[in-house]
């Protein structure tokens, strides 16, 4: 008997874990099919896909208000097919805003639902544990210290580690990301990440810019790179670089390459998100920083549990980095930031350490773990 399952993927990071996750289902049941919301990654994998993963990208609470009776039609939709064809689970990856919804209807009707990658219930919004112990089977984390949330609320966990400590390598090879650069080994390399999202590297890209300014003042010799990851980004920050009269400054654009840019990198200038998690995997001192709508930060803030923002923070228990935002985010004070990781070889060393330990931690072989705590519902298991 052929085993079908369901799966909903949100935006390109999930549809790329998805992937290695249906690749290594696979590898136990090689003839199990799966259908539902992904991409072009999980398409490769052989997965039916009813709707592109692009619908559910959805930025802030704006367009989330305005997408509702779309993404609603879609998501009952997508509901009723699984109710049809009664797959052997269903696995929601990310999207949490969508896909926990669906987790408690198939629930519901009898099939396992598993969610793959927990909300960040530790960060904020912690009373959404009543509605994921409702929705789902088992919650697979990312983060070790998740699991234990998840138990003392009597949701079936699995921790499967973190798929970037997967992929990247535990010493980066910063000669080899000089050379692809064209960077000589003797400059010295600040990496700048004001975001993938347009909103974002409009909130950043003149603090950079005038980061920038500040640090070359003190040192003319050094480099600036930013990665930008689409035309639309690239041209938002070339417009701040006319405005602030700075084309001239040594300040490379690059389209993608952010990882080779923080691996080149002395220090790095970088937005909170995946991107620092990023950082701490290729041991690069950091600053980080963000910048948001005034209303929408004193939101969040108040809704906030913990004193820092940062992944490499958050998962080291410590201000490992320093974390400037909104209001504190001044060029003077980033400027002054990154110098001070830039004049201190002995702190860049015990940081790259600890940040050594924490990518040992997070490095599990995330995909075949979280297939190999899927497969006991795959056999009609309770939901």
């Amino acid at each position: 008997m052929t085993i079908r399952i369901a799966m909903v993927a949100g935006e390109a990071s999930g549809d790329l874990l998805a992937s290695h996750l249906i690749r290594a289902i696979r590898q136990h049941l090689p003839d199990a099919q799966f259908f539902g919301i992904g991409g072009p990654k999980m398409q490769a994998e052989g997965f039916d896909v009813r709707w592109p993963c692009e619908l559910l990208a959805v930025h802030g609470y704006v367009d989330a208000l305005k997408r509702y009776r779309e993404l609603s039609g879609i998501r009952r939709s997508l509901l009723a097919q699984i109710r049809k064809e009664r797959p052997a689970a269903f696995i929601g990856v990310d999207a949490p805003d969508f896909n926990l919804w669906l987790e408690g209807k198939t629930k519901e009707a009898g099939i396992p639902a598993i969610h793959f990658v927990s909300p960040s219930i530790w960060a904020w919004r912690g009373g959404r544990i009543k509605r994921i112990a409702r929705s789902v089977s088992r919650m697979l984390c990312l983060f070790p210290f998740e699991s234990e949330l998840y138990e003392r609320a009597g949701v079936p966990v699995s921790y499967v580690g973190h798929p970037l400590a997967d992929v990247f390598p535990l010493c980066p090879d910063r000669a080899a990301a000089r050379a692809l650069l064209g960077l000589g080994h003797d400059r010295r390399v600040v990496a700048m990440l004001p975001g993938s999202r347009q909103s974002e590297v409009r909130n950043l890209a003149d603090t950079y810019i005038a980061t920038a300014c500040r640090m070359l003042e003190r040192d003319p010799a050094l480099v600036f790179l930013v990665p930008l990851a689409t035309r639309e980004t690239r041209a938002i920050f070339e417009e701040a670089l006319h405005r602030k009269q700075a084309t001239e400054l040594p300040i490379r654009m690059l389209f993608g390459h952010a990882v080779e840019a923080m691996t080149a990198a002395d220090a790095v200038l970088v937005a909170s998100g995946t991107a620092s998690l990023e950082a701490a995997l290729l041991k690069r001192p950091m600053v980080i920083t963000y910048r948001i709508g005034d209303w929408q930060y004193r939101l969040m803030k108040r809704m906030a549990y913990l004193p820092w923002v940062g992944l490499p923070n958050i998962l080291c228990n410590e201000s490992l980095v320093p974390e400037l935002l909104q209001d504190e985010a001044t060029p003077d004070r980033l400027a002054a930031a990154l110098e001070d990781w830039l004049g201190d070889a002995d702190r860049c060393a015990a940081l790259e350490f600890r940040f050594t330990e924490l990518h040992l931690a997070l490095r599990q072989d995330t995909a075949q773990k979280a297939a190999e705590a899927i497969l006991p519902y795959l056999g009609g298991g309770a939901a």
